[in-house]
């Protein structure tokens, strides 16, 4: 299923996520780029993409499920990357309460594989 440019926004999330469109920098391809993304964000950055797509990851989901894994459209991976970053940001919005894992020093995580999906 290929959208047309009146049902994307214009970052290329369905229209019905238009609401999402203020975080379309998080729209990131790999973990790293959103790991470092996460480490240059504030916490107001964070909270607010948490605020907004965590009622909205039930839609997110039933949105993406309705295609193979495999054979995503652009447009419901550009989502699925979106909810990526929201797991990216999670934790250190409901635990942490900054961006970087607590007493870890200068100790990075750098995917060495991303997943197949």
């Amino acid at each position: 299923m290929t959208l047309t440019s009146d049902q994307m926004t214009a970052s290329g999330l369905p229209a019905e996520f238009a609401d999402l469109e203020p975080f379309a920098a998080w729209i990131l391809e790999t973990q790293d780029a959103r790991y470092a993304h996460r480490l240059a964000s504030s916490m107001d950055e964070m909270q607010a993409l948490y605020d907004t797509m965590m009622p909205r990851l039930p839609a997110v989901i039933a949105y993406c499920d309705q295609f193979p894994i495999d054979d995503l459209p652009d447009a419901a991976h550009r989502l699925m990357l979106l909810a990526y970053s929201l797991i990216q940001a999670s934790f250190p919005v409901e635990a942490w309460k900054q961006a970087r894992v607590p007493d870890s020093g200068a100790a990075a995580i750098s995917c060495i594989r991303e997943p197949l999906v």
